[in-house]
């Protein structure tokens, strides 16, 4: 081969090698950090605003219309594409912005309780008797994911980054299941990394898990009768519904003590005298364990088998929901924990202090409510299993995702109460959001300038999933339950 031929040869061979390698993006350094969290404190005020908007709302599962519909508003008009109604939800929601990878995804949620309608007081006082309250904090959650989508989407456009960054509205969480629809209709599977966080009372870049849960109504159709003048026409469903109840009452014993068991009556009869012929239970099972719990249900729904054959009724049984634990990745957990040490607690006025201190006497209190938020807050990450239950974890099983949690609450405030609703519509509940929402804006641009945390991140997900495989318990092809906040 002559000079002449082998040079043209190397020159195309380093010119293709050129054009197929891309350049690794600049280190996002201390000084992008420093600039990043104050474009986000700049907008404290308008996303408070927001987040307390949304805690108005106070809409319960797939019924999240103007909650959905505030959020989106705030992503369109910084310039993401959005689709709505995704995955056969009308408040589900996915709203992109960017091209090619690293795609980054970011959850949030804003559903709210029945029946925790609540006023920012420290003293119990609905602000609607018997209507809904966010006593879990989702319109913090909401909107401190949308912050910190836009405020990595400014980032990406002021340094000329590639990738995609992507906001996820899951509705429902709160026993609807949103996030597996979701997930199922294939919104998620080109994800990278998923960004997710929750309010709590502590700041904490957490690798426990959490419960899994498998929920259902459990519906029993007797006969009507006059319950004094012909008892024995009658078929009465509640006796169903009681026996059912109780065999539950009494499987308590004989399970692995991390189960947890719960039920509502949510309907018994109409009139005393009249022998119920409907009745219905809801009824929930969780463990850490999938599989341990599939066999803690099975016997659940023989003993509600059990009710209807000691009464002569018919069992009509809904599975609502089913949602794994969360599978935990350690690397995006310290990486997570680095940022939040890195934005630190918060400040907390003298108004917030005094708050503080007076709920924390409507309960419990084990911990000072004045170290609320404060920088010595942030623990360290630790294995386990929280008592708590997310559709979530189906979606660690699906991608490697983060989990955090920033104090929104009174140390010690149970959760799903009055008193973390007061919270959550508070200037205390608010501090928190912020917290949250630049740990994961630091958090989605180190991934987009580091291709090794995406790898060490995906690398330990597949380590830790290797030898399982995914399956929903949620039947395929079950559509979205969305009047499961009705009473039938």
């Amino acid at each position: 081969m002559n000079q002449t031929l082998t040079f043209a040869l190397l020159l195309t061979a380093a010119t293709a090698s050129a054009q197929s390698a891309k350049p690794a993006p600049p280190p996002y350094k201390d000084a992008d950090q420093a600039k990043l969290i104050a474009a986000i404190d700049a907008k404290a005020t308008h996303y408070g605003d927001l987040s307390r908007k949304v805690w108005e709302f106070a809409e319960v599962g797939y019924k999240e219309t103007k909650s959905a519909a505030a959020l989106v508003a705030e992503l369109k008009a910084a310039g993401f594409e959005i689709q709505e109604g995704v995955a056969g939800a009308p408040t589900a929601f996915v709203a992109s912005w960017g091209t090619g990878k690293p795609i980054i995804g970011i959850m949030a949620e804003y559903d709210a309780l029945p029946g925790l309608s609540q006023q920012d007081t420290t003293e119990k006082k609905p602000r609607v008797e018997g209507d809904p309250g966010h006593g879990c904090g989702h319109n913090l959650l909401g909107t401190a994911s949308v912050a910190a989508a836009i405020a990595a989407k400014d980032e990406l456009i002021k340094k000329k980054l590639p990738g995609t960054i992507r906001l996820y509205g899951t509705p429902a969480e709160e026993g609807g299941g949103g996030k597996i629809y979701i997930a199922r209709a294939g919104l998620m599977k080109d994800l990278d990394v998923m960004l997710s966080w929750h309010p709590a009372d502590r700041n904490t870049a957490s690798i426990a898990t959490t419960l899994a849960n498998i929920t259902a109504k459990f519906r029993y159709r007797g006969l009507a009768a006059h319950a004094a003048g012909a008892p024995d026409k009658g078929r009465s469903s509640l006796d169903a519904v009681m026996l059912a109840g109780m065999g539950i009452e009494f499987l308590r014993e004989h399970v692995p003590q991390e189960t947890r068991m719960h039920y509502v009556i949510t309907r018994g009869g109409e009139a005393p005298n009249v022998v119920p012929a409907f009745a219905e239970m809801y009824a929930y099972a969780r463990h850490s364990h999938m599989p341990t719990l599939d066999n803690v249900w099975e016997r659940m729904l023989k003993i509600a088998q059990a009710g209807a054959l000691a009464t002569d009724t018919k069992l009509e049984v809904e599975l609502v929901n089913a949602v794994y634990n969360t599978l935990p990745n350690e690397p995006l957990a310290a990486l997570t924990e680095k940022n939040l040490r890195r934005v630190g607690g918060v400040v907390y006025s003298a108004e917030e202090k005094a708050f503080a201190e007076a709920l924390a006497k409507s309960f419990a209190a084990t911990e000072d409510p004045l170290l609320l938020g404060s920088e010595a807050q942030v623990q360290p990450s630790r294995g386990g299993s929280s008592s708590g239950s997310t559709d979530a974890g189906d979606v660690s099983w699906q991608v490697p995702m983060s989990q955090l949690s920033t104090a929104t609450f009174v140390p010690g405030t149970p959760g799903h109460s009055w008193q973390s609703a007061a919270c959550a519509g508070s200037s205390i509940g608010r501090k928190g959001m912020m917290v949250a929402a630049k740990t994961m804006a630091l958090t989605a641009m180190d991934l987009f300038t580091d291709p090794t945390q995406v790898k060490a991140a995906r690398d330990h997900f597949e380590t830790r999933r290797k030898g399982f495989e995914y399956r929903s318990r949620v039947p395929e092809g079950q559509k979205p339950p969305l009047t499961y906040r009705d009473n039938k």
